[in-house]
């Protein structure tokens, strides 16, 4: 299909495959090159100089995007587990290859990780504040609707409980969740009668969670709806807007209060709207779990870069970059991670723990030679590191980097 004649401004699947999302330059480069008969073979590298604020780690993600674009090419890649934490200057991916059989591709393949994984770092940063309490992805509105797969399958991969789009939980294989609307509130014109028709319809086994902020004062919506469901009300969610909401922390106090006080503690409260890893942390003490929405959907890129390290096996790499292939290795006992020459065995750690190689053969030749784990595994990956991972939920600058 033409350009010109597109629903959608996207590019399919096949001009991905085909390398046609390039920046001109690398198009240009392989045409130079290819005039003048180089075939040389290079190195290159993917890392990030810096991360956000004060992020100390990132989530890699986009792995097996990444797999499929390459896959076919004639191409050896070396990539850490998706899912693996990883700090500024510790190469994630290396690709290796004649240069212009995989140049055009640079683009798609920065794009594929970097999104990806600012998004899946996000998530773990708001799961990791939120500790046990359940964080959902509510996030895929604010993004073109072709990512909203992707949007929530990273949010998913990084830590969050679950997903609100339908589509988006078909790729993460569970059950999409979500409470409902302010719209049906106000087309029926009452929170309780709304809920009512709610229960009445949905299937039983979907938990009933009443929007309590469209019409009324939270407080008294909070107890109407309890008195109305009863035990069947499993939790009431507030999405208090900014223009009313003053201290939300004290606004769910009071909920929690009026509730608990008519003999309605089994009632779970839920905060949305305008929540990020730092309003998590001061809200933990009286929230059950959160809806983050903008913060993971928007969540900063990582800017990662792809930089050339040998040409021909000779360690060549432009001003600021460190040569030659390289080795990531980290202390299975401290989690202590060093970067070292390819090759060159660094020694047990300063702990007397063992060091394993995060850089594992993902293609050979342009064959995936690695199992490619479902998006549940990548997020107990996830989860099992986090519960060692620092984060400051004060917006400080950087500290220590060790996790």
């Amino acid at each position: 299909m033409a350009a010109s004649k597109r629903l959608f401004h996207t590019a399919a699947d096949a001009e991905i495959k085909a390398g046609e999302v390039c920046d001109v330059y690398f198009a240009r480069t392989v045409q130079i090159l290819t005039h003048r008969g180089d075939r040389k073979r290079v190195r290159a590298e993917v890392y990030v100089k810096s991360l956000p604020a004060d992020w100390r780690w990132g989530v890699l993600a986009g792995v097996e995007e990444v797999a499929a674009l390459l896959e076919g090419l004639p191409v050896d890649v070396r990539a850490m587990d998706e899912g693996t934490l990883f700090e500024p200057y510790q190469p994630v991916l290396e690709i290796a290859g004649v240069y212009v059989d995989w140049a055009q591709y640079e683009t798609a393949l920065l794009g594929l990780l970097c999104q990806a994984s600012g998004i899946a770092t996000k998530a773990a940063r708001c799961k990791k504040a939120a500790g046990d309490r359940q964080v959902i992805s509510f996030g895929a509105r604010r993004m073109h609707p072709a990512l909203a797969p992707m949007i929530e399958r990273n949010a998913f991969v990084g830590g969050c409980d679950g997903v609100a789009v339908t589509k988006a939980a078909e790729l993460i294989e569970a059950d999409p969740m979500g409470t409902i609307p302010h719209a049906l509130v106000l087309v029926v014109g009452d929170t309780v009668e709304a809920l009512r028709a709610f229960h009445e319809v949905i299937d039983p086994k979907v938990r009933r969670v009443a929007l309590i902020d469209t019409l009324q004062d939270e407080k008294f919506e909070a107890i109407r709806v309890a008195e109305a469901l009863g035990r069947d009300l499993y939790a009431v969610r507030l999405d208090t807007p900014s223009s009313r909401r003053g201290d939300f922390r004290r606004i769910l106090e009071e909920v929690r209060w009026e509730l608990d006080l008519r003999g309605f503690e089994h009632v779970k409260l839920i905060a949305s709207g305008g929540i990020d890893e730092y309003e998590i942390a001061r809200l933990n003490p009286v929230v059950d779990a959160y809806g983050v929405g903008t913060a993971i959907a928007n969540a900063p890129v990582l800017n990662f870069a792809l930089d050339i390290t040998e040409i021909e096996g000779r360690p060549v790499a432009k001003r600021g970059k460190w040569s030659g292939a390289k080795d990531v290795l980290r202390c299975q006992a401290c989690r202590a991670t060093v970067v070292v020459p390819a090759g060159r065995p660094a020694g047990p750690c300063p702990c007397g723990g063992t060091r394993e190689a995060l850089l594992k053969p993902l293609l050979e030749g342009g064959r995936v030679v690695r199992d490619l784990p479902p998006p549940r595994t990548i997020r107990e990956y996830v989860l099992e590191q986090l519960r060692t991972a620092p984060l400051d939920t004060e917006r400080r600058g950087e500290g220590r980097r060790d996790f």
